[in-house]
C-alpha cells in the first residue's frame, strides 16, 4: 500500500492549500450536508456524519456553520438537494482514477468532469471499469514522529486493518465504519492525530517513476479538484519518492 500511503500524504497537503483558500470549506460543507440527508443528524447514530462533522472541524470550519449544513440536510432549514455521482476514468500511463462528486445538476457535472479529462490527456471510463480496482475504507493520520509500534497496537484494539508509512504520517487504515473508533482510541493513548477520513484504496498501483509521467497526472487530478462540484479524487499511481519531491521544488 506504499504507493496510496505516498497519496494519502499528497491530499493532505492539496485540501491545507485548498483551505488557505477557502475552497475546502464549500466542499467540507457540502459532504456534512449530505451525509445528514442520508443516515440522519444524529453524528452518534451516523458514522458518515461524524467522520464528515471531524472532518470539517480539522479544516477550521466553523461549529455553526456545521451546524446549519446538518440542519438543511435533516430538512429543518432549506437547502439544495445534491446527488452523490461517481466517474471513472484514466490519466495517462493507465494510471486509473476515481473522481466523485455532489451536484444538483448531473448533466452539468457530468459535462464538466468529461471536458475535463479530455483537456488534461485523459480518457473516462465505462461505469465498473475502474471501481473495481478500490477498497472503500477509513484513514487516520497520525505524524510519523510518534512510535510506530506503539500507533498501531492502541489502533489495532479498537479495529485498526494495516499501517504504512506515508513519509510526514502513519497512515492507519480501517473499515469505514470504525473510523472514529480509531481516530479516539489513538486520541485516548496520547496521539496526536492529524485528520481522518473515508477514502478509496488501491488494490494494486501503477509504478510512475518520472517527473514527465507524474505532470499531467497531477494537472489532470488538480483539473478535476478545481471543479465546484467535485469532493474527492483518488488514483492508484504510486509516485516515486523522488518524483514527488522533484515536483515539489
Amino acid at each position: 500500500m506504499s504507493g496510496h500511503s505516498k497519496w494519502a500524504t499528497i491530499k493532505h497537503k492539496k485540501g491545507a492549500a485548498d483551505a488557505k483558500r477557502g475552497k475546502l470549506f464549500a466542499k467540507l460543507i457540502r459532504q456534512v450536508e449530505v451525509a445528514a440527508r442520508n443516515g440522519g443528524g444524529d453524528p452518534d447514530m451516523n458514522p458518515t456524519l461524524r467522520t464528515m462533522y471531524q472532518k470539517a472541524r480539522d479544516a477550521s470550519v466553523p461549529l455553526d456553520t456545521i451546524e446549519r449544513a446538518i440542519k438543511r440536510g435533516t430538512g429543518e432549514l432549506e437547502g439544495v438537494s445534491y446527488e452523490e455521482v461517481t466517474y471513472e476514468g484514466y490519466a495517462t500511463g493507465g494510471v486509473a482514477l476515481i473522481v466523485e462528486a455532489l451536484t444538483d445538476n448531473r448533466n452539468r457535472t457530468g459535462s464538466d468532469v468529461r471536458s475535463t479529462f479530455t483537456k488534461q490527456g485523459g480518457s473516462m471510463a465505462e461505469p465498473g471499469a475502474v471501481a473495481w480496482q478500490f477498497e472503500r475504507k477509513g484513514m487516520v493520520l497520525v505524524p510519523s514522529a510518534a512510535d510506530e509500534d506503539e500507533v498501531m497496537m492502541a489502533a489495532l484494539d479498537a479495529g485498526a486493518e494495516d499501517l504504512s508509512d506515508g513519509g510526514e504520517f502513519w497512515n492507519i487504515t480501517c473499515d469505514p465504519s470504525d473510523t472514529e473508533a480509531v481516530r479516539a482510541a489513538l486520541t485516548d493513548a496520547g496521539f496526536e492525530v492529524e485528520s481522518s477520513d473515508l477514502t478509496m484504496v488501491p488494490t494494486s498501483t501503477v509504478p510512475v517513476t518520472a517527473a514527465d509521467e507524474a505532470k499531467p497526472v497531477f494537472r489532470l487530478i488538480d483539473s478535476l479538484e478545481d471543479l465546484d462540484d467535485v469532493q474527492n479524487v483518488y488514483t492508484n499511481a504510486d509516485f516515486d519518492d523522488e518524483v514527488l519531491a522533484a515536483l515539489e521544488d
